[in-house]
């Protein structure tokens, strides 16, 4: 039988030597959706020993004109990403150990989910997370890598702790509301999260590999409507809150909000207080039942309240839909389960 690498270990600069590296590695990817679900397939097919995989999410009809792990049946069975994901990528490559999470990575659990794990990878859609996961890629010594995409444009980021700039370095704090572009104004086309999810995990492989020399040091930036490639120094900041002065606020729980807005969703999530217990989710189908219409499956449940989807996990979260605030979000569940 043939071997199921021969043509990835055909390139000399991988090689044997870095397809068992990849073999042995393991990775947590933050996130599997439109990025995230490129990431995650590339990775399994080429070989990665473990991948887990986090999302906070369930699919939705409009998710498939980009995110290509997915499919029609994914979204009639209304399952979260992760889930859905696993099986497909376990389908393409069954020696590949796939674990999916279905949580949101936060200061309380990210230490945890990242335990053991040889690589990050940001398939996220906002800057709390990403500078969430480089505090922890920080102090931890960790490498991991950068992405994000808006409209045709995307960019790019290795982050090697101790060796280059770190997220905090290029972006100290998240932008506020309104100062760029989100998937709402500005929309998002598929070629272009395909080429920014395909370079991300090719920095992937090639720290994995053990090829430092050949790691895309800097931001690299990309718009694919322009046709234009750039490649932007990003120096270390010795005054860096994080890879310079060795304050993790983020992972220290001193920042963080309890709700996000979702990208190009007119949605809200709600998080529940740390430490707060799991739902019972049989239980809450119950005390749901008399405000509306409820559906679900062993991950969620789906309840139609005045006008809203509100979509409840067991972990505590709740995706509030037709709202695009916080305090929206917060009156609809006040009114529809008292707080």
């Amino acid at each position: 039988m043939p071997d199921r690498y021969a043509k990835q270990t055909r390139f000399a600069p991988l090689g044997e030597q870095g397809q068992r590296r990849l073999g042995e590695a393991s990775v947590l990817l933050c996130g599997c959706g439109a990025l995230g679900s490129v990431i995650a397939q590339t990775l399994v097919r080429a070989g990665v020993g473990r991948l887990t995989l986090v999302d906070r999410d369930f699919l939705e009809l409009s998710n498939l004109q980009r995110q290509v792990l997915f499919n029609e049946a994914d979204v009639a069975q209304r399952l979260p990403k992760a889930v859905a994901a696993a099986a497909h990528l376990r389908a393409a490559n069954s020696e590949v150990e796939v674990e999916p999470v279905v949580a949101d990575v936060t200061a309380a659990n990210l230490a945890g989910l990242a335990a053991g794990h040889t690589l990050l990878m940001d398939g996220a859609d906002n800057f709390e997370t990403r500078l969430l996961v480089n505090d922890y890629a920080v102090r931890e010594g960790v490498p991991w890598v950068y992405g994000g995409v808006i409209g045709a444009e995307g960019r790019v980021m290795p982050v090697l702790p101790g060796e280059s700039a770190c997220l905090a370095c290029l972006v100290p704090e998240p932008p506020a509301p309104g100062d760029t572009p989100t998937c709402d104004s500005a929309g998002v086309l598929g070629p272009a999260v395909g080429v920014v999810a395909s370079l991300q995990a090719i920095e992937a492989m090639k720290l994995i590999a053990g090829a430092a020399d050949a790691v895309a040091h800097g931001l690299t930036v990309v718009d694919l409507w322009a046709g234009q490639w750039r490649r932007l120094a990003v120096q270390r900041d010795p005054q860096c809150r994080a890879c310079g002065r060795r304050r993790f606020d983020w992972l220290e729980g001193r920042r963080g909000s309890q709700a996000v807005v979702l990208c190009g969703r007119e949605s809200v999530q709600l998080s529940p207080p740390r430490g707060a217990p799991p739902v019972d989710l049989e239980a809450m189908r119950a005390r749901l039942a008399p405000l509306g219409e409820v559906a679900g499956n062993d991950y969620l449940l789906r309840l139609r309240y005045e006008g809203h989807d509100i979509t409840l996990f067991e972990d505590g979260r709740a995706i509030i839909s037709g709202v695009d605030d916080e305090a929206a979000a917060r009156s609809v569940w006040a009114r529809c389960l008292g707080g």
